[in-house]
Formats: structure tokens, sequence, C-alpha cells
């Protein structure tokens, strides 16, 4: 019964959208008394979460699989976002969930969602180390750290973060790359672009991911 809720949560979340999600609706789709659904799950908000805990866990599991023979520190960044994409092509629905605009009347209890949420971004996190700890890894100025270092104060000091000893101009530069890459997938998901306007999605792409290379490579 759990399993069947959350399946046409989704469907729901496809047809309706995050903000008209009802536990109501839900039942009635499946043929149940409310009082059923809400044995399994007690509020609507308990649904969504259980929902975005799902997204992010199969997103998670998506660029686990794809890092899997992977071993280049840029080579897996173009790996992870490039499974990213994909996997929100697969499902517009759930990235929008996850990284579209927060639902109206919900918080997402952070003891729940945090930890399946950074999966990804603790995956970039190793990926900077590794090229960090390369003898031929990116250099930046003294007055790039130091300002980056302001900027990422609190950061910098968060022990799941300072355990990776990323020099903090890499850490932003990395910031900054992922943040092109997701904005450049979040344009492509909602149509922000407007219709026509990429000719090419997969070579625009392609071209943006490079950018991001540059970025944290120095180059």
């Amino acid at each position: 019964m759990e399993a069947s809720i959350l399946e046409m949560g989704r469907v729901h979340l496809a047809r309706d959208g995050a903000a008209a999600l009802s536990l109501r609706a839900v039942a009635r789709d499946l043929g149940v008394a409310s009082s059923a659904v809400y044995r399994y799950v007690d509020s609507r908000d308990e649904l969504l979460t259980r929902l975005i805990i799902d997204a992010f866990t199969a997103l998670g599991d998506a660029v686990d699989a794809a890092l899997a023979e992977s071993h280049d520190p840029m080579e897996r960044f173009t790996v992870i976002a490039v499974t990213v994409r994909g996997w929100a092509l697969a499902h517009p629905h759930l990235y929008a969930l996850i990284y579209g605009s927060p639902v109206p009347g919900y918080k997402a209890p952070g003891e729940r969602t945090i930890e399946p949420g950074t999966r990804v971004v603790m995956r970039l996190l190793e990926d900077l180390a590794d090229l960090a700890a390369r003898p031929d890894g990116p250099e930046f100025p003294a007055s790039e750290h130091t300002a980056a270092g302001r900027a990422l104060e609190t950061l910098l000091a968060d022990p799941a973060v300072a355990a990776y000893d990323i020099p903090p101009a890499l850490l932003s530069r990395g910031l900054a790359a992922w943040n092109l890459v997701l904005g450049a997938i979040t344009a492509e998901i909602f149509g922000q672009y407007g219709p026509g306007f990429v000719s090419d999605p997969e070579a625009h792409f392609s071209a943006i991911v490079t950018l991001a290379d540059g970025l944290v490579l120095g180059s």
C-alpha cells in the first residue's frame, strides 16, 4: 500500500505539480477511502517528504552507477553532469520537485532530506579533493583563495566539507561550475530558453560542461 501511494503521488506530481498534491486525490485515484491512505502517510507534507527522499535517492543511485568505471576527476565531473541531465529529462516532474521552486506551505525536514539531497554534491567534493591532490592539479592566486575563504567561511567550517580539505578557490570554482551545469539543466527542463532557441540541446549542454571544466581547471 505504501508503494502504491508513492507511485500514485508521482503520477499526481507529473500531472498536477507538487503544489496541488492531495492525499484525498491520491486515495480517490487508488480507489480507497482517505482513512486508508492516512494510516500509511499521515499528511500531504509527509508524502512530499517521502517523494523528495525517493527522488534524491534515485538520482544518487543513477550517478553512483554511472561513476562505477570512471576514475579521472574531470571525467567524473562530466559523467555526473551528463547523468543528472539524463535523469532530469527522463523524470522532469521529480527534477522539478527537488530542484524547482519551493512548494508553498511546505518545509522539508532537514534531518531526513539533507543526507540523500547532498549525495551528488558529495561526489563532486570527492572529485575536487582528488583534483587538488594531483601533482598537476590546478593552482590559483593566493588572493583568490583569500577571497573565496571569506565568501565560503561557513561552508569551509562545516565538518562534512572540511574533511575533504579542498582549497578555497577550487571549492568556489567547483560550486560555480556545478551551478552553471544545474542552471543549464533547469533552463532546458523548464523551457526557459524558449521554443526553438537552442537547435541542438545535446551540443549546447556539451559546450556548457566544457565551460564548467575550464572554470574548475583555470583554463
